[in-house]
């Protein structure tokens, strides 16, 4: 009777161990994450995908810092194009699995006035980030961002991105007009970006 006691509080200390690792396996990641998480963690995917009419966008704030590649990156010189935004990590897999299509996409929709970049989070070591855009052939540039910070940046009142992957679309005036809080396949991205395309 003592050793089935005794051993008690060590099962619910094991099973209490193990759910916590389900949960943090469920997303890509455990970081900082945007204001309006309501928490300090990144979580795993919703699947959402939110598209927010014209009248009723907010603006995405001016983030700017170094890139990847070591140069200097700043969200407002690119005013006047529609942005795609997406928070990436070399280490996640549902961002290694969309990658292919972010790069196809990005190369299709630039001559229509489309620019992307990236946010590469909680990769401690650029040169794991830029292999991974070696890979994946991304030529287009993206924030280095190891601590979330540029995430954060992101108001509490707008559509921010919370998760590893998720992508943010932002309009001509640099609103926030899409966002996807998952891994994203060719055709979903494409259906993001052709109706602000379509907008004079």
């Amino acid at each position: 009777m003592l050793r089935a006691a005794a051993l008690r509080p060590r099962r619910t200390l094991l099973i209490a161990a193990a759910s916590a690792s389900a949960l943090l396996l469920a997303g890509c990641g455990e970081s900082e994450t945007g204001s309006s998480s309501g928490d300090t963690q990144f979580v795993g995917g919703t699947g959402q995908v939110n598209t927010v009419p014209a009248s009723k966008r907010k603006a995405a704030p001016d983030i700017s810092g170094e890139s990847v590649d070591g140069k200097k990156l700043s969200l407002k010189d690119y005013r006047g194009k529609i942005v795609v935004l997406n928070v990436w990590g070399s280490w996640c897999a549902p961002c290694r699995a969309e990658a292919p299509h972010m790069a196809k996409v990005a190369k299709d929709t630039k001559p229509k006035g489309v620019e992307f970049i990236g946010i590469n989070t909680r990769d401690l070591d650029k040169a794991n980030a830029r292999a991974f855009e070696r890979t994946y052939d991304i030529d287009y540039p993206s924030f280095f961002d190891p601590s979330g910070k540029q995430v954060r940046r992101f108001p509490s009142n707008t559509l921010s991105p919370q998760t590893i992957p998720s992508t943010v679309v932002l309009d001509r005036d640099g609103k926030i007009a899409v966002r996807a809080l998952k891994e994203l396949s060719e055709d979903e991205l494409r259906a993001m970006v052709k109706p602000l395309i379509a907008e004079k």
